[in-house]
């Protein structure tokens, strides 16, 4: 009888689990994507170059300048976005300025 007691597959783990979510979890839900949206969040820069697009543009421009070296890298994006370009290098917010 003890034994019976103690064994798992004699409890039912299915019926500890409601079948519908609660009814408070839905506004937690909701508030915790607001609170993600708010919190990633940037305002726009004035200076051009590759957008933030959730650390994916940091990535994408530090790829750039891995692969194609720092020359060739900077005249891509010069080319592509003016003399005065933000770009990211290593995670940290990087100017290129030239003529």
């Amino acid at each position: 009888m003890v034994l019976e007691t103690l064994n798992p597959m004699h409890f039912n783990i299915t019926s500890l689990v409601p079948d519908t979510m609660p009814v408070a979890t839905v506004p937690i839900l909701i508030l915790m994507c607001f609170l993600f949206l708010i919190w990633n969040h940037e305002e726009t820069s004035s200076i051009p170059g590759p957008g933030y697009c959730l650390g994916i543009g940091p990535l994408l421009s530090h790829g750039r300048f891995l692969w194609m070296g720092v020359g060739k890298a900077c005249n891509y994006y010069n080319q592509t976005y003016g003399e005065f370009v933000r770009v990211w290098i290593s995670g940290e917010e990087t100017f290129i300025i030239s003529k």
